[in-house]
């Protein structure tokens, strides 16, 4: 067959079999008769909602309030690894496996270095306000004075019981975990003198014997030409609390928040910088994060609605619906409530995010009013409101569906990620779509019913007082027939006075479509898009992968300069993996022995892993100590159980050892089951370097003849790296390849839909590219709005696309005016309201609303204008190929098969009957 196929499968079909009459006379008969059935359906709804308005505002308004008591059974989450942690991360599994063999002892052995986790600390970055030594007598003395501050501060529990810094701190060796170096503070005179050198980066105490790494909490540093420290701009000082007890971790959280509360205006030392964090602060700033927006809500809602009523208000006082307007807001409203309060009531946990979503559902809910009060207002107003309603819903049943469940598909694919941020906050999106469909067309519906009769009576729209037609008002007053004048003369209906489209429609219709249809502007709009589409190519080139904790925060968070002051003085020095051994290892055999030896070397080969100096490792100091003690002692480590009992007499028998914890012995100390050094990572400066450690690690712990786990819980974090951009990509890819189906079921076209397919991969391409210039990385946060975009990308090309392939005209020019008729204008209300509702996004100092206002407003500002100008030049460009090339193939062929034609030219007046706009 030479007819264009006005559907993929019917297209298959007829090639497939050329000869069934059939097929040929029902190609595509599945598609007809599911936008047939869903028009029918809508027509019929339309009638219900006419004839019983008032039980559809009723129901839907008391399943509302009875969903809200979900609220009651809020479950907040705000931490950071719940957020941004994978679910299958590997970090994850190495963690649980991990504390099966060591467990902290917070009342006698803790030791910062082998936490497994996050527990309660707080941390103070000092630095002198002009930046000089803090290595000096008169300084540390106030630094001193500020510790004092931090162990003698007394706080109350809420019994009012009195607690400070001793009676909840971890403790080592009986005693309070100290900041490291304070021990030194009296003694600072003589590092000045020169008495006492402080050799970098590694120093014995002389007095107590502690061994101190001072790139751990000194920064800054200037050395004499003897390696010793000369100044220092920084000092990092930790203090921890206990976990030991669920009770004891209790207090430990509610002393760091007192404590930063407390203090946050400072220690009222002017000379000193002072920067704060703890153990909660990620979680808590997002919490912050969260409340903050709620003062903009107020300021969205004042916004929109005042945008709405301007856009529903018509010249005409009586078609105009204003009041509607408000209803719009209403009805997007309850339906957010609805679907949080059902969620809420099924144990669904309530993220920071999610306080984003109330924000893009008024521009979703207003979109649909939009579209359906067009519809509205292309029904004949002398028909009667069981008619018009009925016509109403039968017209918009398919573009209203088409982005409702576009939109509503696109978040709920994102459930399936391994991002629990990004999964709870699709579902409760998802769902709110959901609901916001449904109650768009029951409780609006039935109060457009209830305004529709209004105007049937001729009532005024805002006063709802019977008023005259424009044609009846011409000896009124001026003002009369500006705001009062309306509707249509019940004697003369069709009186042109009474039937003027609006100015913003005859816009769209007479200057907008004249433009697209010149061939200089369709050059443009080509030209245009190809220089919009290569820089969006090279943004997608240059876009970079990571979450960083310090984004999590308000830009004017206590926690910014505590971020700013660790990138700047800390690190080089961030964090100390550990290497854990497990499994049936020999130690006391000297081969095995040097072979696990050889791996922690090859770990500290590593580019981003400092030397020995800074590696602590339990078997490498054996291995010292036997060859230096072993043979004046008598040592002989011939077998394992000879091995283990030298090693636990002779090595880690003093009072303190700290490499008591990195080992762990069979119930009858007849093997080590476990053991565990400690590394130290230098120079890894962002997230690209994280990551290639962490893989780097991995991967020889994978490589290696041992049972070798290398973790760091700041690997908790990095895991999302490894898998954020494929995630991304993939959630993407069903999305768009979904999104493509349903607009082949909707739209049966394949050049309609083929467009809509190009138009969805250009406008992600755009947003990809574009947010990238703009600042954004492929992350978390980003991953949820480039799903949503996949969804709200479909809007208004669909929009455009369908009303092209309905509209009852013969030219591809004639189509581009009809869809701009019909839909020019409700694709820019739709745009407009969605982006002013998340326009006070962008006043919020925070990465993730911020971040959120940026790629909503990229998707929304690329598919309108891939909607108003693209779709429609490259529709009509393809049916203008199309119809050449059939005339060329008839001119070819001699006089084509008049009864085909006329069989053919009657199927497709059938379909624009059966279409969704007239």
């Amino acid at each position: 067959m030479k007819e264009n196929a006005l559907s993929g499968l019917g297209y298959i079909l007829t090639k497939c079999f050329p000869d069934v009459k059939w097929i040929q006379e029902r190609k595509f008969f599945f598609f007809q008769t599911f936008d047939s059935i869903l028009s029918k359906a809508f027509f019929r709804l339309g009638e219900l909602i006419a004839d019983y308005p008032k039980s559809f505002i009723v129901i839907p308004v008391l399943i509302t309030v009875i969903s809200v008591t979900g609220f009651l059974r809020m479950n907040w989450i705000g931490h950071p690894e719940f957020l941004f942690s994978p679910l299958n991360g590997r970090a994850r599994q190495e963690r649980d496996f991990i504390e099966g063999y060591f467990k902290m002892n917070y009342t006698d052995s803790f030791n910062e270095d082998r936490l497994t986790r996050i527990d309660p600390y707080v941390q103070l970055g000092i630095t002198m306000t002009d930046s000089s030594n803090i290595i000096d007598q008169e300084v540390m003395n106030k630094i001193h004075s500020i510790d004092e501050i931090v162990r003698n501060f007394e706080f109350h529990d809420e019994e009012g019981k009195s607690y400070t810094y001793n009676d909840i701190c971890a403790k080592a060796g009986g005693e309070c975990v100290r900041p490291r170096f304070m021990d030194l503070t009296d003694r600072i005179h003589e590092v000045k003198t020169r008495k006492l050198n402080l050799t970098f980066p590694v120093m014995i105490n002389p007095t107590t014997f502690d061994n101190y790494i001072f790139p751990f909490f000194l920064a800054g540093v200037k050395l004499y030409p003897e390696n010793s420290i000369m100044s220092a701009e920084a000092i990092k000082l930790s203090y921890w609390g206990s976990a030991e007890s669920q009770e004891m971790k209790r207090l430990s959280h509610l002393w760091e928040e007192k404590f930063i509360a407390h203090f946050m205006k400072g220690f009222g030392e002017p000379s000193l910088n002072i920067a704060m964090y703890h153990s909660r602060t990620a979680s808590q700033e997002i919490r912050n994060n969260t409340l903050s927006v709620l003062p903009y809500f107020t300021v969205t809602v004042i916004v929109i609605t005042v945008f709405c009523l301007a856009s529903v208000t018509l010249g005409d006082c009586v078609r105009s619906k204003t009041w509607l307007g408000l209803v719009a807001i209403f009805s997007s409203t309850l339906a957010s409530l609805t679907a949080f309060g059902i969620l809420m009531h099924c144990g669904v946990p309530m993220i920071g995010m999610n306080m984003a979503a109330p924000f893009l559902m008024l521009g979703i809910g207003i979109d649909d009013a939009f579209v359906t009060l067009s519809a509205w207002h292309r029904t004949r107003p002398q028909d009667s409101v069981r008619e018009r309603m009925a016509q109403t819903y039968s017209e918009s049943a398919v573009s209203i569906s088409i982005t409702s469940i576009t939109n509503m598909i696109s978040f709920f694919i994102g459930t399936f990620t391994y991002f629990s941020s990004v999964m709870v906050f699709c579902l409760y999106l998802g769902t709110s779509v959901l609901m916001a469909y449904v109650w768009h067309i029951t409780l609006f519906g039935a109060c457009l019913a209830l305004s529709g009769r209004a105007e049937k009576q001729q009532l005024h729209n805002i006063t709802c007082k019977r008023v005259k037609s424009s044609s009846e008002s011409a000896g009124e007053s001026a003002f009369y027939r500006r705001f009062c004048a309306g509707g249509v003369a019940a004697s003369d209906p069709s009186n042109p006075d009474d039937n003027q489209p609006p100015a913003v429609v005859i816009l769209f219709r007479d200057y907008v479509a004249h433009c697209l249809n010149l061939p200089v502007i369709k050059g443009v709009v080509v030209v245009a898009f190809a220089a919009y589409l290569a820089v969006a190519v090279y943004g997608c080139t240059t876009i970079n992968d990571g979450m960083q904790l310090r984004k999590t925060a308000r830009y004017d968070s206590y926690s910014i300069p505590f971020y700013d002051f660790t990138a700047k003085y800390f690190s080089s020095f961030a964090y100390r993996p550990m290497i854990v051994f497990t499994g049936n290892i020999t130690y006391s055999d000297p081969a095995i022995e040097r072979q696990l030896l050889e791996f922690v070397e090859k770990v500290e080969s590593h580019e981003f892993i400092g030397d020995e100096f800074y590696t602590d490792c339990w078997l490498r100091q054996w291995t010292k100590y036997m060859a230096k003690n072993g043979k004046y002692q008598g040592l002989n480590n011939s077998d394992e159980k000879t091995y283990i009992y030298n090693l636990q007499e002779s090595f880690l028998s003093g009072d303190i050892n700290r490499y008591r914890a990195d080992i762990v012995f069979s119930e009858d100390n007849s093997r080590i089951v476990a053991s565990r050094c400690l590394v130290q990572s230098v120079n890894v400066m962002n997230a690209i370097n994280d990551l290639r450690l962490m893989q780097d690690l991995r991967q020889w712990a994978d490589e290696s003849k041992f049972n070798v786990t290398v973790y760091h819980p700041a690997f908790i974090y990095s895991d999302h790296l490894t898998i954020v951009r494929s995630t991304i990509l993939k959630a993407i890819a069903y999305a768009a390849l979904t999104m493509v189906l349903i607009c082949v079921i909707f739209i049966p076209n394949p050049i309609s839909s083929l467009c809509v397919g190009v138009a969805i991969v250009s406008i992600e391409t755009g947003v990809i590219g574009y947010m990238s210039l703009w600042g954004v990385n492929f992350d978390v946060v980003s991953m949820i709005q480039l799903i949503m975009c996949i969804g709200f990308s479909v809007d208004f090309t669909a929009h455009i696309s369908y009303s092209y392939l309905a509209a009852k005209v013969d030219t591809p020019e004639e189509r581009v005016q009809e869809c701009m008729t019909s839909l020019g204008l409700p694709v820019m209300q739709g745009a407009l309201s969605t982006l002013i509702g998340i326009l006070p996004l962008m006043l919020i100092p925070s990465y993730m609303f911020t971040t959120f206002f940026k790629t909503v407003f990229l998707v929304i500002f690329f598919g309108t204008i891939h909607g108003i100008f693209l779709m429609p030049v490259f529709l009509s460009m393809f049916e203008s190929m199309l119809r050449n090339r059939k005339v060329k193939v008839r001119d070819e062929e001699g006089n084509p098969n008049v009864n085909e034609s006329r069989e053919m030219a009657s199927i497709r007046n059938k379909q624009h009957n059966q279409s969704a706009f007239r």
